[in-house]
């Protein structure tokens, strides 16, 4: 008897003393639970929603930044337009002589050169030297200089077939080829300018494979520069032929138009300086030479050769009367790779010529503000990274921390103030501005990303890939089914997925326990980055 109640007693002991040890755990974990709370809310109270209305107070200054040079530039364009400022009557542009069907008296008209480079352009290159032969000028007095870094033996012998054929036709048309591909574009274009018939020539005119000047080309250009020993380049607008291709083309179409009637436009005006668009422009052959030539130290050889010769005193004119047929990026994939170019390569050029900007002797000091300001930090740096992290890192944010406010008119008047002003361009594109709106969004994390790698100078700074051309449109849309083809990571941009995603639960977030209507900004985003991150954007073609 004794014996069972010792038994019971010790096994009562061990039950309490468990259940001790129980309540201590909980008291652990309590404790531990009721720390990690505190100390959430003081980092949270303490760092976190200061760091917030930081970041606030910073996108106030650069909404304001964006604004303001947008605001700047289309008065600028719009005053040149009101005036009738157009650069035939700011510069003397007189006919040269009238041309003659057989030739007589062609010495008035100086030798011109026209430069086509191209790499495995199948789909192109008849259109572009097709167009380059057929330019009115006197035939002995033009060289049409073919590029070919093409590496596809097939595409060289059809390249190499279609110059000699123009050429049986009586056009000086030379077909020039290199060993390798080094410099890529800016390579080629300083191998073909090394040949001896090229040092007669005065003026070199340049296009890209998908570029097809009309005929009276020379004629409305060459003779801004003839009468004019100031200029060096004559820049003209693109003309897009496939722009109602698809979604992702009108979209381009936007930015481009604005581009030129507005940014060009007004660099033109203030002070005869803006970037070289690479292609669809005439040079003064002495203002490359003097420059020092092409470079390839970055993928913006076109802005790099203008940087150095407007460095120099040569001027520019932007003639937007004057439209050059091209075509633009069709497929995301095309497109992506042409922004990390365009991105990547001004970025690197900034960090290489930012002293010598300053340095600068023969330029004026509103000329150099212009160039840092406006031309670079405005426009590129600051108004991209402002769309990306507002719109797809501040905005979500501030869902999770209703501490810092952001206020009306910086998260609904500027930005509507800033769509508007880019919508000037393409007038009968209003209907798409939100969808451009959410899609420029989104591509402002690809060019960040690319002024990242072209500031810190990382392994993709001076990649370069080559645009896809697609050239008939119609030969595709004859074929019943296009495939998908590439790897995995060309298919999808996981990048885009997660902030999509992050984007996607801050909206369901603000919806569910928030009734601030954040969700109407955050979630058509997300939408946007997930059609980007798979790919939805844009045609589908095979890479057979």
């Amino acid at each position: 008897m004794e014996g069972g109640q010792a038994l019971r007693a010790a096994v009562g002991d061990v039950f309490f003393r468990a259940s001790d040890d129980q309540l201590s755990i909980s008291a652990t974990i309590a404790a531990v639970v009721e720390w990690w709370v505190r100390a959430w809310g003081q980092v949270r109270a303490e760092l976190l929603v200061p760091l917030l209305r930081a970041a606030v107070a910073m996108c106030m200054v650069m909404s304001v930044i964006v604004l303001a040079e947008k605001v700047f530039l289309g008065m600028v364009s719009s005053v040149m337009k009101l005036l009738r400022r157009r650069p035939g009557r700011t510069y003397r542009c007189d006919p040269i002589a009238r041309p003659d069907e057989e030739g007589a008296g062609s010495e008035a008209y100086p030798m011109v050169l026209v430069q086509i480079p191209m790499y495995n352009e199948k789909e192109v290159y008849q259109l572009s030297i097709g167009a380059a032969c057929r330019l009115t000028w006197p035939v002995d007095r033009l060289i049409v200089q073919v590029l070919d870094d093409s590496t596809d033996a097939v595409i060289k012998e059809l390249v190499k077939s279609e110059c000699e054929r123009w050429a049986g036709e009586g056009v000086n048309i030379k077909y020039e080829t290199r060993k390798d591909r080094a410099g890529y574009k800016a390579g080629n274009l300083k191998e073909g300018m090394r040949h001896a018939y090229v040092r007669g020539c005065e003026f070199v005119a340049m296009f890209d494979a998908d570029f097809q000047p009309a005929p009276d080309f020379l004629v409305k250009t060459i003779p801004f520069l003839v009468h004019n020993p100031s200029l060096a380049l004559v820049q003209t607008r693109w003309k897009f032929v496939n722009a109602n291709d698809c979604l992702l083309t009108r979209m381009q179409e936007m930015s481009m138009d604005y581009h030129f009637k507005v940014e060009q436009e007004a660099g033109s005006s203030l002070c005869n300086f803006f970037g070289y668009n690479g292609t669809a422009g005439v040079w003064r052959t002495e203002a490359i030479v003097e420059s020092g030539g092409w470079e390839d130290r970055t993928t913006a050889e076109d802005m790099d050769l203008a940087l150095r010769a407007g460095l120099l005193g040569w001027e520019f004119i932007y003639v937007g009367s004057i439209k050059v047929k091209s075509e633009l990026p069709s497929t995301l994939k095309a497109y992506r790779s042409q922004q990390h170019r365009w991105s990547c390569g001004p970025a690197l050029l900034f960090k290489k010529m930012f002293l010598q900007i300053l340095a600068a002797k023969k330029v004026s000091v509103w000329k150099k503000m212009y160039m840092i300001y406006d031309f670079f930090i405005a426009r590129r740096v600051v108004g991209t990274f402002f769309t990306l992290f507002f719109f797809s890192i501040l905005i979500p944010l501030i869902i999770l921390f209703p501490e810092a406010q952001i206020p009306v008119w910086e998260l609904i008047y500027i930005p509507t103030a800033i769509t508007l002003l880019n919508s000037v361009g393409t007038p009968r594109s209003i209907h798409l501005i939100i969808l451009w709106v959410l899609f420029e969004n989104v591509m402002a994390l690809h060019r960040f990303k690319a002024i990242l790698i072209g500031l810190f100078e990382a392994d993709r700074a001076n990649e370069w890939i080559v645009t896809q051309k697609l050239g008939n449109l119609q030969k595709l849309k004859s074929i019943a089914s296009v495939t998908r083809n590439g790897r995995f990571k060309d298919r999808f941009h996981c990048l885009e997925i997660v902030i999509g995603m992050f984007l996607l639960v801050s909206a369901c977030f603000d919806y569910i326990y928030r009734d601030d209507y954040f969700y109407l900004f955050v979630l058509p985003q997300s939408i946007m980055y997930f059609a980007i991150g798979f790919q939805f954007i844009g045609l589908s073609v095979s890479e057979d």
